[in-house]
């Protein structure tokens, strides 16, 4: 899945496994690409490894592959969770150079946005029981997290040795800002079970509606199959049938 150690010009590439040690320990630690530890060599490899790799689509490929892996050994759970997250934008994403135009498959705007912190992105992610990544969308950090839903469900495909990938999972689990009834319409016609709750103002909003649309209201009548001699007695004596005409308390004379 990794390309050949040997590259068309220059000297040999360091072991592939060296390279994503440092790139995990720098995303791990947080730590600067200046101050990884001099064990994984000169930091400026291990970055141009990671960015030559991501612009050829060799991690999707390696992502795509150990789902499919995993899937063969029933490994993959398929109760998957949509959620969002936004991170700030480095100050460098704000340079008038990157307005010239975006890269093929890069968003116009870069997946850059204005919010309340400032510069930001939005990563939509749908993940697995296990929190492992199966499929992503970047926009920018303004943006709502329900608008993104079909893309990111449109990108789940799990490769399978005999017939098509699998783009169809058993259960949606979500929080409340993918409560839209779109997409709860489109997950039931597909057959996808839903775990999402509902806000109170929708549901109190469809009660409301009754029969014009929403969920019919339920009843607080409950009808009796036969009446029982006790229950006949207080209908009768709550009607006023069969009681002794009130009677006037004399008033005392002055």
């Amino acid at each position: 899945m990794l390309p050949d150690r040997t590259p068309k010009r220059g000297g040999r590439w360091r072991d592939h496994r060296e390279v994503i040690d440092a790139i995990a320990f720098k995303f791990q630690t947080g730590t600067q690409w200046v101050h990884l530890p001099e064990k994984y060599g000169n930091w400026r490899g291990v970055y141009n490894r990671l960015r030559m790799w991501a612009l050829d689509g060799t991690w999707e490929r390696v992502l795509t592959a150990l789902m499919a892996q995993a899937d063969v050994d029933e490994d993959l759970t398929w109760a998957v969770s949509v959620d969002a997250t936004i991170v700030r934008a480095h100050q460098h994403a704000a340079d008038p150079a990157r307005k010239k135009g975006a890269p093929a498959g890069e968003p116009a705007d870069h997946a850059i946005g204005r919010s309340r912190g400032g510069l930001s992105t939005k990563i939509h992610l749908a993940a697995d029981a296990r929190c492992r990544r199966l499929a992503f969308v970047l926009t920018a950090g303004q943006a709502g997290d329900a608008p993104a839903f079909t893309d990111v469900m449109a990108r789940l495909r799990v490769p399978r040795r005999r017939g098509r990938p699998r783009t169809r999972t058993d259960v949606v689990l979500a929080d409340k800002a993918y409560s839209s009834r779109a997409i709860h319409d489109r997950l039931r016609k597909r057959g996808i079970r839903t775990v999402i709750p509902i806000p109170a103002d929708q549901r109190g909003h469809r009660l409301r509606r009754g029969s014009q649309g929403g969920r019919r209201r339920l009843s607080t009548v409950r009808p009796t199959s036969r009446a029982t001699p006790s229950s006949g007695a207080s209908t009768a004596s709550s009607s006023g049938e069969n009681s002794p005409p009130a009677t006037r308390r004399p008033q005392p004379s002055t």
